[in-house]
């Protein structure tokens, strides 16, 4: 008779909400307690389609710019940030703005603006497209050029070597951005760096966690969505730390029992936009499927918290 294998999950912590996403969330659910819907949200207030849906059945209403608010409505700004115009723009129509920006993403837009002051180039770090970088760049569009990775070093053009800085898009993977910045440190010797490490805590965290579970897993469910950055870099992240395959699901509905043939061993964790009931989704499918043993692998502890947003604290102190 053929020994029955074991069939095991190993869960990172930690994973799922970081504390600038749960300040973001909580702000768009206080605002609308508060001031009753429609509370407008400009983007996606994380990147997240189960909890952008939660939030549309709460009132919130989700648009791509500012211009689609009407005026004299309440907008949150998501926490990826926006640039300047848009904060003009919001103030030209009137709007009661919240500012739900990560303060992690405002240290490095602060940055920028005085890197900019002091006449710098600034290579900015990240991906193409990405709300973050494009607020980042709005800060100083005349003096910041984005960096694409590795590949796109060779076009960066500067006015003096000697004044260059890079900054970087908060959600980007660690081994990555130290590659392109060795590149670009080959290009320019006296590259400066920002005066603190622009990726975050949690994304940093999620990241060394991953890579602690992916070394004893065959397989590596990352939960979080597909247009989630940080997400996607716990792929990437897994499969470079020894998994032999890794995925991307929204939800336990996407799991494809097909990835599970011939495995042991399964690592679970999720994006740092991702609610836990979701990771508890996995988990029972996984339960499912013969894999009810879950073991909590815990890499970093986490007790970071941010306030609310100052203009939400203000309206709810007076209530």
């Amino acid at each position: 008779m053929t020994p029955t294998v074991a069939r095991r999950v190993l869960v990172a912590k930690p994973r799922g909400y970081c504390a600038g996403v749960d300040r973001a969330v909580e702000a768009v659910e206080r605002a609308l307690e508060q001031y009753g819907a429609p509370i407008y949200v400009r983007k996606q207030i994380v990147h997240n389609t189960h909890v952008v849906r939660t939030l549309e059945e709460r009132g919130a209403i989700f648009v791509d710019e500012t211009e689609q608010v009407p005026e004299d409505a309440i907008v949150v700004f998501s926490a990826h940030g926006v640039s300047p115009a848009v904060h003009e723009e919001a103030a030209r129509r009137n709007l009661r703005t919240i500012d739900a920006t990560c303060p992690l993403v405002t240290k490095v837009h602060n940055e920028a603006r005085r890197f900019a002051s002091q006449d710098y180039d600034i290579l900015l770090i990240g991906h193409e497209g990405h709300e973050e970088v494009e607020g980042t760049a709005g800060e100083a569009p005349d003096h910041i050029q984005l960096v694409d990775g590795t590949d796109s070093v060779a076009n960066v053009e500067v006015r003096d070597p000697s004044r260059v800085v890079w900054l970087s898009q908060t959600t980007l993977s660690v081994d990555e951005t130290t590659e392109t910045v060795a590149a670009l440190r080959e290009r320019f010797p006296q590259l400066i760096d920002p005066p603190s490490d622009d990726i975050c805590y949690a994304t940093q965290n999620r990241q060394v966690a991953v890579k602690e579970i992916a070394a004893r897993s065959e397989l590596v469910i990352v939960v979080g969505s597909e247009n989630s950055s940080n997400s996607k870099r716990l792929v990437e992240v897994a499969l470079g730390a020894g998994a032999r395959a890794s995925y991307l699901v929204d939800d336990a509905s996407h799991v494809d029992p097909a990835w599970l043939e011939g495995v042991t061993t399964v690592g679970v964790t999720s994006g740092a936009s991702v609610p836990e009931e979701l990771v508890d989704g996995v988990l029972a499918t996984l339960a499912e499927h013969g894999y009810a043993d879950v073991e909590e692998v815990e890499s970093v502890q986490e007790r970071m918290r941010f306030a609310l947003p100052h203009e939400l604290r203000r309206d709810l102190r007076s209530a």
